[in-house]
């Protein structure tokens, strides 16, 4: 009876054996499944930023406000006849405070 007992835990081994450390066990699609969501949160950041660039990709086909949006906050440009005027926040010291 002990040599029966002995054989069948063995065999059960022998077939469990594949299932936590083979080809396709479960430590593996615990893995590939981990992998998978970090590609999923990869491509979500990267679709975010391929949306925003075409937005403004179709800003800049439509009008010249975007255009002129940029060469204003970027460039520093001025229309004809417009002043330009720019402001600098005072600082307090800790004396007028």
């Amino acid at each position: 009876m002990r040599w029966f007992t002995m054989g069948l835990l063995t065999i059960v081994v022998g077939l469990q054996y594949p299932l936590w450390f083979g080809k396709g066990s479960w430590l593996k699609v615990w893995e590939y499944n981990r992998q998978l969501g970090q590609y999923q949160e990869a491509t979500q950041r990267l679709e975010q930023r391929n949306a925003v660039l075409e937005a403004e990709i179709r800003d800049l086909r439509q009008g010249y406000d975007a255009i002129e949006e940029r060469a204003r906050f970027e460039l520093g440009m001025v229309r004809q006849g417009e002043l330009f005027v720019s402001t600098i926040p005072v600082q307090k010291s800790a004396e007028n405070r």
